[in-house]
């Protein structure tokens, strides 16, 4: 891997040029730190935000960048935390006073006071992250370094600035950005790192859902969040946060019959689907899918290992993880509960022949969903046998033509009835009852049926005809 030295030319946006000019009218010190500056050495495309780190005031330097510029952007101040944030085109400037950390045992919000740059940079989580690009006249473009940064960045290599264990107990979220970063950059965690988020592991029951749900929603964003998710569990993290997934690693034996290991099965589902979706609550929704695993198992001599009802109870077990780690319990979880519950539909269905009835149904359950349900099904095929891997694509083939030709002709997505109930009082005078209820439900399962047309003439005629057989009488 290249890392360019012309660390100047970094800093050819306007935005450094005006910062240096605050910086010396104040007459402080400011450098850009962090993420920005370890992408760039990276040669990675940074995300819209920057962070400036100012051995004085930063809310102070924030102000003068402001007027310095010609549009006086909006500074948001945030005094509690001596931070202050604006915007320049489309990047987010965020402005911090040089200050070192102290903590308590019991939670991660430190104590903090005024401090130097190189109290900054001993605060920062890996030596990765305490990179400074100074942003004065006297040393425009010059590298602070103290940690070894760019060494550790040419090495591939995360490792915590001062001893790990201080680093993640101090601020045991940190655990978890050391394993995303890895799983986001391919690097690996130095070994001491690595051994000191098993020990501090149970450190994690301090942070709350929200901040843990960020972490792992950022690592199932990766090309391969395997990666990350094996490290959650190497560490012992993962049967803290997810204990519904480590409990699929287990493998067991009966009478010769054995199970799939549905740990790696998941991980492997997870990281086939990537290449087909960026949406995150497709991808929780493949490393939720076989949940319900664990608790359903059962052997018998006739069918081996069963699994029944695992699909059902998994959406009632995703709703809880959801209320446990504070997720969103709004259409996001009900997305990834339909998900789960239906993740099995499209597989015996392209186990069997593909009935238009079976299709019907299947987009009828789903909705607007169908699509995600069969990218989900399709990355589920893990089957290491060329043969059955090719069949079982093939088959999904069928169904996702049977899907599109069902659709086309019998309309049963987001199914809306073609008569009424106000219509079906109307018909035979009735007021609301019991049998509008079975007159309908019985229209809906005929058209599912294929029995009549998805529409108002025929839905009319089985009506007055279903009607009859109930002893209603048309007016």
């Amino acid at each position: 891997m290249a890392i360019k030295n012309n660390y100047i030319e970094f800093l050819n946006n306007k935005i450094f040029e005006v910062i240096s000019k605050a910086s010396k009218e104040l007459n402080i010190e400011s450098y850009v730190i962090g993420g920005f500056v370890r992408d760039l050495l990276l040669n990675r495309d940074f995300k819209k935000d920057i962070d400036i780190v100012a051995v004085g005031s930063g809310i102070e330097l924030a102000l003068k960048v402001s007027q310095l510029l010609s549009n006086k952007p909006k500074v948001q101040v945030f005094k509690t935390y001596g931070t202050a944030m604006l915007r320049f085109e489309d990047t987010e400037i965020e402005f911090v006073g040089a200050r070192k950390e102290s903590y308590h045992f019991e939670s991660r919000n430190p104590v903090v006071e005024n401090g130097t740059l190189e109290d900054d940079q001993n605060r920062r989580d890996f030596t990765i992250n305490a990179l400074a690009l100074s942003l004065n006249q006297a040393n425009f473009g010059e590298l602070s370094d103290p940690f070894n940064g760019l060494e550790d960045i040419k090495n591939k290599i995360i490792k915590t600035p001062l001893d790990p264990d201080i680093t993640f107990s101090d601020d045991p979220l940190r655990m978890l950005r050391a394993i995303r970063f890895a799983s986001q950059l391919g690097f690996q965690i130095e070994e001491n790192s690595l051994q000191s988020i098993t020990k501090n592991k149970d450190r994690i029951k301090i942070i709350s859902g929200e901040r843990i749900v960020d972490e792992l929603n950022k690592i199932l964003s990766t090309e391969k969040p395997s990666i990350g998710f094996l490290l959650l569990y190497k560490t012992g993290l993962l049967d803290i946060i997810l204990p519904e997934l480590t409990a699929l690693n287990q493998v067991e034996e009966i009478d010769g019959h054995t199970h799939k290991n549905n740990f790696y099965h998941t991980l492997e589902v997870v990281d086939n689907i990537c290449p087909n979706t960026d949406d995150v609550w497709l991808r929780w929704s493949a490393l939720l899918h076989d949940i319900g695993k664990a608790p359903t198992k059962r052997f018998n001599k006739k069918q081996g290992w069963t699994f029944h009802g695992h699909e059902f109870l998994g959406g009632k077990m995703a709703k809880k993880i959801f209320e446990r780690l504070h997720m969103p319990l709004n259409h996001k979880m009900k997305f990834v509960q339909k998900m789960v519950m239906m993740s099995s539909r499209p597989i015996v269905l392209s186990e069997d022949i593909v009935t238009d009835s079976a299709v019907r149904r299947l987009v009828f359950d789903a909705g607007e969903d169908v699509e995600n349900l069969m990218t989900l099904c399709e990355a589920d095929i893990t089957t290491k046998n060329p043969n059955k891997f090719k069949k079982y694509h093939k088959n999904f083939e069928i169904v996702r033509k049977k899907i599109v030709e069902v659709e086309e002709r019998d309309h049963v997505r987001n199914f809306q009835p073609p008569i009424t109930g106000e219509e079906i009082m109307a018909i035979f005078n009735l007021n609301p009852s019991r049998e509008i209820g079975i007159l309908k439900e019985a229209v809906k399962e005929a058209i599912l049926e294929g029995e009549i047309a998805n529409d108002y003439a025929a839905a009319y005629e089985f009506v007055l005809i279903r009607g009859a057989k109930l002893g209603l009488i048309k007016v």
